[in-house]
Order: C-alpha cells, then sequence, then structure tokens
C-alpha cells in the first residue's frame, strides 16, 4: 500500500481526555538501508512490516512510501524482538480528526518519554501540497531523519 505522509511536532498538546489511544512497542529489523523491516505489537496484534521510501522530487516536503503489513504470531513477533536494531520503541497513538483527515498523534514513552509526534496520511499529492496544518501542529519534520522511527531506535542508547 502506498503512503503519502507529512509528520510534524507539536506546539501544544490537545486535549486527548476522551480520546483512546492504542498502545504500540515496535523495533527494527534493517536499520542500514531500505527496505525498512520493523515488527509491531499494537495492543495484541503483532505485524511485521516492509517499507520502501520513494523519494518525489517535485515535493521535498513529503514522504511517499510503499508498505506491506502481514500479521505474526506473538511467539514469532517474541523471537524477532531479540533481533532488532537498537531499542524497542514504546509509543501510545492518537487518532484525532482533522476535518477529513485523521491525525495520528504519538506520545512516545520509554527511553523516548517527552517526544510527541503527529503524522498525517493523504490520498493524493494534491491534498497533500494544499494541506493547511492545525494550529497545535508545530514543525514540519517530514524529511528530518532524525525524527524518523528507525533512526530514534538506533540513535538513543539502550
Amino acid at each position: 500500500m502506498q503512503e503519502i505522509e507529512k509528520k510534524y511536532l507539536i506546539k501544544k498538546l490537545p486535549n486527548l481526555e476522551n480520546i483512546p489511544f492504542k498502545t504500540i512497542k515496535q523495533g527494527y529489523l534493517n536499520t542500514k538501508g531500505e527496505p525498512t523491516l520493523r515488527i509491531r505489537q499494537i495492543d495484541n496484534e503483532y505485524f511485521l512490516t516492509y517499507k520502501f521510501t520513494e523519494k518525489e522530487k517535485k515535493n521535498k516536503d513529503i514522504n511517499i512510501c510503499t508498505e506491506y503489513e502481514l500479521p505474526i504470531t506473538k511467539k514469532a513477533f517474541n523471537h524477532l524482538q531479540t533481533k532488532i536494531d537498537g531499542i524497542m520503541i514504546e509509543k501510545q497513538r492518537y487518532n484525532i480528526n482533522i476535518g477529513k483527515y485523521t491525525a495520528e498523534l504519538d506520545v512516545f514513552t520509554g527511553k523516548l518519554e517527552g517526544l510527541i509526534i503527529v503524522e498525517t496520511e493523504f490520498p493524493s499529492l494534491e491534498e497533500a501540497n494544499n494541506f493547511i496544518k492545525p494550529d497545535w501542529f508545530g514543525d514540519d519534520v517530514t524529511n528530518d531523519k532524525k525524527y524518523r522511527n528507525s533512526y530514534l531506535a538506533t540513535n538513543i542508547e539502550k
């Protein structure tokens, strides 16, 4: 599946009091290049993800990725977890409606506690280019590698 996405820091945390969240743990098996291989636990479901980033020269502020997500067992997840590069990322994900889009707000816990990033996906490049971010969105970090989960996983001490 192709993803067209933009990623931001946030200026101010919105009120999350009545918004449900999912607990996510994820680790990376190939952080030295592409494709990115990720294992992920979302609550009580487990996945292996293959992700390849396509560079769009005309739209340098947008990431275009092809991603395949396959379900795996808890046993397979636990086995692969011992082989990850760096740390296991832990976060709570809130899906927040912003007009016709959904903002995925990730509040990191564990070793990355204090980091909060929001990402929005779009059905087309045109919509991504015309997106007007809400007031609580901060700086655009879409193409700043320091905010990629695979980078965060391998550039912090265990």
